[in-house]
C-alpha cells in the first residue's frame, strides 16, 4: 500500500492511497471460492457451480463488498502509519477502482491541532469571598413563614398580600373563548403572578364588581386569544387578611426538625445556604480559570468539531423548547461562538489533563455519581442506571477529569480575594 499526504494548509490534509490489484484481486477470488462452496443456482448441485459461472453471478456484488472494506481499512492503516489524528470523518473520492488496477482513492480530513500550553502559570483569577450572615437567616426564616401562611377573611379593601377570591367571565370581541370562565379564583396581590388582574383587585372591596380589560402576550398557547385584549367582568367574593405562624416548636417540626428547636432550623438552614454558596464560589472560579485558559491558549480549532457541537446545541434547545419540526429548529449561527468555545475547553482541558497526567479515579467517580443522584428521588436506581451504562461512565469521567484539571490549574494561579456577600453572589435582589 501506498500512502502520500499533502497539507491543504491549516488542519486540512490530503491523503492518497494505492491499495495493489494483487491484493484487492486475491481478496475477491477468496471470497468468491467461500461463496462457491454453499452457492444454489438452477441447474447446478449445491456446491458444485463451476467457479466462472459464480464469478458471473457474484463478482460485481462480491468487489463492490470488498472494495468498501478496503477502502475503511487502508484508510485506518494509512493515518496510523503517518501518525495523523483526523478530527471527524474524511471525504473520499475514488480516483480509480477498474478491474485488474490498483486502487486509488484521495481521502480530505481535518486533523487535531498540535497544542502546547504555553501560558497555565499565573493565571489571574477572583475569588468572592464571604460568609451566611444572621440577616440571611433572617430572611429565609421569613420565606418559610410565608410558606406556612393561612388567610383571614376581612371586610376591607385589598391591599398587598392579601388573597382575593373572585369569580370572572371573559370575551374577546364579544366572543367567549378557551378558559374564558373562572370561578373562586385565589389571586395572591403583591405576588406579581398576574400582575394586570392584580392591579385591577387593588382597592377592591367583597361584593364589588369590576371590569377591565386585560391584554394576552403574543406567545400565549391559546391561539385564539394570542397577543389580544380581552374584556374581564370579576366578582370579588372574599378579600383574605394573610397571617404568619410564630417560629414555634411546632412550626420547626413542619420542617422537619424533631427536636423542634428553632436554633437547630437555623443550624440546618445556615449549612444548606453555606454549600449553595460555596458551589456558587466554585463555579464562578472554574468559569473564569476556563476563561482565562482559553484567552491565553489560543488553538486552531477543526470545523468538523465546531459543527459537530453546533449540532449538538441546537438539538439540546429544540429539546427544551419542545420543538421536533426540523424546519422550526433554531438557526445554527446563534450557536457558532457557543460552539467554538467548547470545542476550544474540550482541546485544551484534554492536555491539561495529559500535561498533569490526571486520572479519574474510583473514588472520585463513586463520589461525583453519589452527588448527582442525590439530586433525584430514588438515587439508587439512578446509580444503577449510570453504572450499565457506559456512555454515561465515560461522562461522569470526563466531568471528574475537568475538575481535576481546574484544580490543577487553579494550583498554578494567582488568585485575589474580593470582600462580597450572600445576597451579591447568589444574585439575591430582595
Amino acid at each position: 500500500m501506498q500512502v502520500s499526504v499533502e497539507s491543504l494548509g491549516g488542519l486540512q490534509r490530503k491523503m492518497t492511497v494505492q491499495v495493489p490489484a494483487e491484493q484487492i484481486e486475491s481478496e475477491i477470488d477468496k471470497r468468491l471460492r467461500r461463496v462457491g462452496k454453499t452457492a444454489k443456482l438452477k441447474g447446478f448441485r449445491p456446491g458444485k457451480v463451476p467457479f466462472k459461472v459464480v464469478r458471473q453471478r457474484y463478482g460485481g456484488e462480491i468487489r463492490r463488498e470488498v472494495l468498501t472494506e478496503l477502502m475503511q481499512s487502508s484508510y485506518a492503516q494509512a493515518v496510523s502509519q503517518e501518525k495523523l489524528e483526523p478530527a471527524g470523518g474524511p471525504k473520499i473520492q475514488t480516483s480509480n477502482a477498474d478491474q485488474g488496477a490498483d486502487l486509488e482513492y484521495v481521502a480530505t480530513f481535518e486533523i487535531y491541532p498540535e497544542i502546547k500550553l504555553k501560558k497555565i502559570e499565573g493565571l489571574k483569577v477572583e475569588r468572592r469571598v464571604a460568609e451566611v450572615a444572621d440577616e440571611d437567616i433572617d430572611r429565609v426564616m421569613e420565606n418559610l413563614r410565608g410558606q406556612r401562611a393561612h388567610w383571614h377573611a376581612v371586610d376591607r379593601a385589598a391591599r398587598d398580600s392579601d388573597k382575593v377570591t373572585v369569580d370572572f367571565g371573559a370575551t374577546v370581541d364579544g366572543a367567549a373563548f378557551e378558559g374564558s370562565e373562572g370561578s373562586g379564583m385565589e389571586i395572591l396581590l403583591g405576588s406579581g403572578q398576574m400582575p394586570d388582574f392584580e392591579t385591577a383587585l387593588l382597592g377592591s372591596t367583597v361584593g364589588q364588581q369590576i371590569e377591565q380589560d386585560i391584554g394576552f402576550p403574543a406567545e400565549h398557547p391559546t391561539p385564539a386569544i394570542a397577543g389580544r385584549t380581552a374584556r374581564f367582568e370579576i366578582s370579588v367574593k372574599e378579600v383574605g387578611e394573610q397571617h404568619l405562624p410564630e417560629i414555634d416548636s411546632e412550626f420547626c417540626k413542619s420542617f422537619g426538625i424533631e427536636d423542634g428547636s428553632v436554633s437547630s432550623l437555623r443550624d440546618g438552614i445556615r449549612e444548606n445556604m453555606t454549600r449553595e454558596l460555596d458551589e456558587k464560589i466554585r463555579a464562578e472560579l472554574r468559569e473564569q480559570t476556563l476563561d482565562e485558559l482559553v484567552k491565553r491558549n489560543p488553538v486552531e480549532l477543526p470545523q468538523a468539531l465546531i459543527d459537530q457541537e453546533v449540532d449538538y446545541l441546537r438539538g439540546d434547545a429544540a429539546k427544551r423548547l419542545g420543538i421536533s419540526d426540523p424546519a422550526k429548529m433554531p438557526a445554527a449561527e446563534q450557536f457558532v461562538e457557543s460552539g467554538k468555545r467548547r470545542v476550544a475547553l474540550g482541546l485544551l482541558v484534554a492536555k491539561v489533563v495529559d500535561t498533569a497526567e490526571l486520572q479519574a479515579d474510583r473514588e472520585s467517580v463513586d463520589a461525583r455519581l453519589q452527588m448527582l443522584a442525590g439530586q433525584f428521588g430514588e438515587p439508587e436506581q439512578i446509580i444503577r442506571a449510570y453504572r450499565n451504562d457506559p456512555r454515561l461512565m465515560g461522562q461522569i469521567e470526563m466531568a471528574v477529569l475537568e475538575e481535576k484539571a481546574v484544580d490543577w490549574l487553579l494550583e498554578k494561579a494567582k488568585i485575589k480575594d474580593r470582600k462580597s456577600t450572600f445576597r451579591e453572589i447568589m444574585q439575591i435582589d430582595s
